[in-house]
């Protein structure tokens, strides 16, 4: 079976990086601006503070591609906590604790660290690099 659009999946795959890092983003400057949303900033030195920093920092390096894999797994482990931190302990599911989003947020991110930038990122307008190995 062919894939309907197997051969826009760079494109596709750029889109779904950066609305997802932009979407990230916007929950940092809510967190940490109030915006957008009528809920006041946070206090900086809290633990919605750390998270705001890391969720707008994280979001606009993975929606610009500037080092996604690395940026995509701290935001992959970002969500990780707060799932469990904040949802995993008022309900067994995602759908019972309102932790869907989050889930998704923390896969999504775990695939984009596997994945790298793609196409449209700095990264990839910086040519080949070579990659690090631990």
């Amino acid at each position: 079976m062919n894939r309907i659009l197997g051969r826009y999946a760079p494109h596709l795959y750029a889109l779904l990086r950066i609305v997802a890092g932009i979407m990230f983003a916007l929950h940092g400057t809510q967190k940490l601006f109030g915006w957008p949303g009528d809920k006041g900033p946070v206090e900086l030195a809290s633990l919605a503070g750390v998270a705001g920093i890391l969720e707008l920092v994280t979001g606009v390096m993975i929606a610009l591609g500037f080092f996604t894999s690395w940026a995509a797994f701290v935001a992959s482990g970002v969500m990780a906590v707060a799932y469990f931190m904040a949802h995993g302990s008022q309900g067994g599911l995602p759908i019972e604790n309102q932790g869907e989003l989050a889930v998704l947020y923390c896969f999504l991110f775990l695939y984009m660290a596997a994945q790298g930038s793609g196409i449209w990122s700095v990264d990839s307008s910086r040519g080949p690099r070579t990659t690090m190995r631990f």
